[in-house]
């Protein structure tokens, strides 16, 4: 199959990688002048393990490509995938569809045969609707089938998650197009995907389902957690108790310093504005999104509380600044609210992280950033574990303790025991646990 993905951001390239994996004959398209050029000279623009050797590798083998113009790919493809952004808009929360819908102008005119036209962005309900409309509109000789196929990757995971799937959902009922994306994804057969066909309105609604119910999860966790701390329980112990029930399930139920990333906060604020234009109230959502809202403001209160109740003229180490490990992806991380936090306090911040640097100093420019972490406890007066980085989950206490000038730790993400802190001379908070 030849496959034209506009857009190489997160899902676009990663999903490109995969299907040239399969065999398939795949050419990336984006704008970006700058980023193609990278691209051909194997630089990839994001942060993603095995994402380089898979691109590499499909490269060599000539079934992956890149370009900045979409003519000659769409022309020649049996299907197009959408993957540009959708970010939220400003103002109002509602999911952006500028790029989507340019997109679909855009392929319309170099449409040529029958071709299926998929929105794998994550868009509201509907937008496959006005995409149909655009390029019928814009192109109405074209024959075309316009279908949805959202994407359920995890940053950190996503090869994985693209190659050994819960399950594919492929939104359309045109036999024609359910062929050819059947076709599209018939290498994943081996592995026993489901490959889940409904009507397209109806998978572009799973998507924002799928990640408001996950965010409902966290936050659900998060409460428990300050309950727990309220009347000594063990958050840990709740979690897997309640987890081990099937009906429920374990993932998603740790206790932390509140959700963020690329999708969880815009889709969730996304599917409440959908919402309200068809004069429903999302309650659950709504209140997912608050209680979120308030508990990454809240950290930097529970950091103060540890060392003291007043942080001015303190040093705290930051150790992780992205929103999750295995990513340098920075958007709503946890991180920014609570370093913002702690610097309205007083405190001085410095901090670390394995690959997010970089793009945290666009967020963060007025913190110290080091090179390790004992750089970064190196005379701190308090550390806070931000994000659980595998680094970060056998440092060497002794020396942890001996570069701070006060050994208190807040462990956001519980990667350690409060007995081994204890031991250790640390005095420890985590989340949802009791203090020692």
């Amino acid at each position: 199959m030849r496959i034209a993905m506009i857009g190489t951001g997160y899902v676009g390239l990663v999903s490109g990688a995969c299907f040239a994996d399969f065999g398939h004959q795949v050419t990336c398209v984006d704008k970006d002048v700058g980023k193609i050029e990278a691209l051909r000279r194997g630089e990839i623009p994001i942060f993603e393990p095995g994402l380089d050797a898979l691109v590499a590798s499909n490269v060599k083998a000539k079934r992956l490509d890149f370009t900045t113009d979409l003519t000659a790919p769409v022309a020649e493809a049996d299907a197009v995938f959408i993957a540009v952004g959708t970010p939220s808009r400003r103002g109002d929360g509602h999911a952006d569809l500028t790029y989507v819908y340019s997109a679909a102008r855009e392929i319309a005119a170099a449409l040529s045969g029958f071709t299926v036209v998929v929105t794998k962005s994550t868009v509201p309900v509907g937008t496959g609707d006005e995409v149909e409309r655009l390029i019928r509109e814009a192109n109405p000789s074209a024959e075309v089938v316009v279908a949805s196929n959202p994407e359920f990757l995890r940053e950190g995971a996503a090869i994985r998650d693209f190659k050994f799937p819960d399950r594919i959902v492929v939104g359309t009922d045109d036999e024609r197009g359910r062929k050819v994306l059947g076709d599209v994804y018939r290498p994943l057969s081996l592995n026993q995907a489901p490959l889940m066909f409904t009507a397209r309105r109806t998978a572009e609604l799973i998507k924002y389902a799928a990640n408001a119910f996950l965010a409902t999860k966290i936050t659900f966790i998060n409460e428990i957690a300050d309950l727990s701390e309220k009347v000594g329980a063990d958050v840990q112990q709740v979690a897997r108790g309640i987890g081990l029930d099937n009906r429920i399930g374990a993932k998603f139920l740790h206790a932390g310093p509140g959700f963020g990333g690329s999708c969880f906060p815009k889709d969730t604020r996304a599917l409440v504005k959908i919402a309200q234009d068809h004069d429903v109230q999302l309650r659950i959502v709504e209140a997912v999104l608050g209680v979120n809202d308030i508990r990454k403001r809240a950290m930097a209160r529970k950091v103060s509380n540890a060392a003291g109740g007043n942080l001015r003229g303190k040093t705290v180490a930051v150790l992780g600044l992205t929103f999750k490990p295995d990513t340098d992806d920075m958007r709503e991380a946890p991180s920014i609210p609570l370093v913002t936090g702690l610097l309205d306090m007083g405190a001085k911040v410095r901090a670390h992280d394995p690959v997010g640097m970089e793009q945290a100093k666009k967020e963060l420019p007025e913190i110290e950033y080091c090179a390790d972490p004992y750089e970064c406890a190196r005379g701190a007066d308090a550390l806070v574990i931000v994000t659980e980085w595998v680094q970060f989950r056998a440092l060497d206490l002794a020396r942890l303790k001996a570069e701070m000038a006060q050994p208190v730790v807040v462990d956001l993400r519980n990667i350690y025991r409060p007995e081994d802190m204890a031991a250790h001379g640390f005095t420890y908070e985590s989340v949802g646990r009791v203090t020692t």
